[in-house]
């Protein structure tokens, strides 16, 4: 047809009714604007604190973080050792007493200021104040006799003893900008702790409290600059909700429950669109009894208390079998840990006779045992966000009640959990610690950290605590070996803790990025592309 006009069609009444009924679905519909395909968005499962790394203690902040942040070393994906980050090269002297790194000189901070050694010792000196809310990195440098700039590229740690993790612990110190903090403000809540400047791939963009943290590519980065454009943290602690995203196309990588990996990912479409990732890292929950209540002062009533959880049902049951069950605090698949060493069976009957001969027993008929007047209650504290934690106190309730123990419920939001547990205030705890691969138990362990360390239970154990100073000053690994899986022993003989599971990572990410390789300790995003 020549010319511009539109030819005029008669639609008929039929056709008329469809396009106006049409018309009316669109008009009803909530249009988004499709998602920058460049830009990976994850969840987050609780708010973090802080994304200081001297102040952070809860992992939220720490994935957050790592990617802002950089440490003088980092653990190679592929062979599990250490190796140069912001550090180029290092030295240790042969009394393992001086340890001396040298920096890349072609590192910035975010802001275009030059990174220096006097960050490094900056850094020292503030984990070091004990104005400083710190307690929890300050342990790892009890022994550190002082950390100098030797000149503007090179740092020295020196010790007054040997500690066998002292490379790793000064080559992973947290390091944050002495030009930013370093201004008057107080440092527990200065205002970069909202809003960090790092050396890392990714820059900060922005915090929305509740809704999301926003990463984007850092272009003047020292290495090359990562593929992913941006990565979004969607803070979301209902934990149901995160799979329901992920199937939207609202995110693109996520944790998943045990009963969403067996029964839920296994269509044709989710496979279309995801792929899926299972490892296990160095990591394990555990219910932590503060010792200083009177039900938990007698080894008996604790694994009384072990007795009466029913592992297996449990792993069966609410972890469909994606985890190990373990009865210490180092990695399963190490060296350090004892596999002879088994946990208490589930045996309600033994329970209560451990029990009676600790003395709970219901002296007044009201079907709750008790002792010295004192009855057997008390509060599980866990996270209200975790539905593993919610389902496995349930559990636990049903079965402490058939022998007499009232065990109440008490689901926190996660900071509120973080604080309670820091403070001492609470009866019994489930919660679960990430460590490295060759842990050093001092920091939850040794006595001397029961009031400011990570000894939140209270465990005072003289033997436990030449074994743990044993282990710090010997550089022999088999020999170490040897002293972790005594103090496993002890762990396992005291029960402070019900050792649970390591619970494998089970990964479903968006086929849309690339060159995805699953290591034995997860994967680098830092790695990843994306189609075009």
């Amino acid at each position: 047809m020549a010319g511009n006009k539109h030819p005029t069609v008669d639609l008929g009444n039929k056709v008329k009714r469809l396009c106006v009924a049409l018309l009316l679905l669109c008009a009803s519909c909530q249009f988004r604007v499709p998602k920058d395909p460049e830009i990976l968005v994850q969840n987050l499962g609780a708010e973090p604190g802080t994304l200081n790394p001297i102040l952070m203690t809860d992992a939220n902040a720490a994935q957050v973080s790592s990617f802002i942040y950089e440490t003088m070393l980092e653990l190679d994906n592929e062979t599990l050792e250490y190796k140069p980050m912001l550090a180029e090269k290092w030295e240790v002297s042969p009394n393992h007493l001086q340890f001396t790194f040298y920096l890349r000189k072609d590192v910035k901070w975010q802001d275009g200021v030059p990174f220096t050694a006097d960050d490094v010792v900056y850094s020292y000196n503030v984990i070091q104040d004990p104005k400083i809310d710190a307690a929890v990195a300050r342990v790892s440098f009890r022994d550190v006799e002082k950390v100098e700039a030797l000149d503007k590229y090179t740092v020295r740690f020196t010790y007054n003893k040997p500690y066998f993790r002292a490379l790793l612990v000064c080559g992973g110190i947290s390091i944050v900008p002495k030009h930013i903090f370093n201004d008057g403000q107080d440092f527990n809540t200065h205002r970069a702790n909202r809003k960090p400047v790092g050396t890392g791939p990714y820059i900060f963009k922005e915090w929305k409290t509740k809704q999301k943290i926003v990463l984007e590519r850092n272009p003047d980065y020292w290495r090359a600059a990562p593929r992913i454009k941006g990565i979004v943290f969607k803070i979301i602690e209902d934990a149901t909700v995160p799979f329901q995203e992920l199937k939207k196309g609202e995110i693109d990588l996520s944790e998943l429950r045990p009963i969403q990996w067996e029964r839920e990912t296994n269509t044709r479409s989710f496979e279309s669109q995801f792929n899926k990732a299972k490892y296990y890292t160095p990591f394990y929950s555990y219910i932590g009894w503060n010792l200083r209540r009177p039900f938990f002062q007698d080894k008996r009533v604790r694994h009384a208390l072990s007795m009466l959880i029913n592992k297996q049902a449990i792993l069966d049951k609410l972890l469909f079998g994606n985890a190990i069950m373990v009865e210490g605090d180092q990695y399963y698949f190490s060296n350090a840990y004892d596999r002879n060493i088994l946990p208490d069976p589930y045996d309600p009957a033994r329970a209560a006779k451990l029990l009676d001969e600790a003395g709970w027993i219901d002296h007044d008929g009201d079907g709750i045992r008790d002792k010295d007047g004192v009855p057997f209650k008390f509060d599980l504290y866990y996270a209200a966000g975790s539905i593993f934690a919610s389902q496995l106190a349930t559990m636990m309730r049903e079965d402490l009640s058939k022998v007499g123990i009232k065990m109440g419920l008490r689901g926190l939001e996660f900071t509120a959990l973080i604080r309670f547990v820091e403070e001492r205030n609470f009866d019994a705890v489930t919660m679960a610690w990430g460590v490295p691969l060759e842990n050093d138990p001092f920091q939850i362990w040794h006595s001397s950290q029961v009031n400011e360390g990570s000894n939140y239970i209270g465990f005072v154990n003289k033997d436990a605590d030449a074994i743990i100073e044993a282990i710090r000053v010997e550089f022999d690994k088999r020999k170490r070996e040897a002293l972790f899986k005594r103090l496993q022993m002890i762990l396992h003989d005291e029960q402070p803790y019900t050792f649970l599971f390591n619970p494998a990572t089970m990964l479903a990410y968006s086929k849309r990025f690339t060159d995805v390789k699953i290591y034995k300790l997860g994967v680098d995003i830092r790695e990843w592309g994306v189609k075009k």
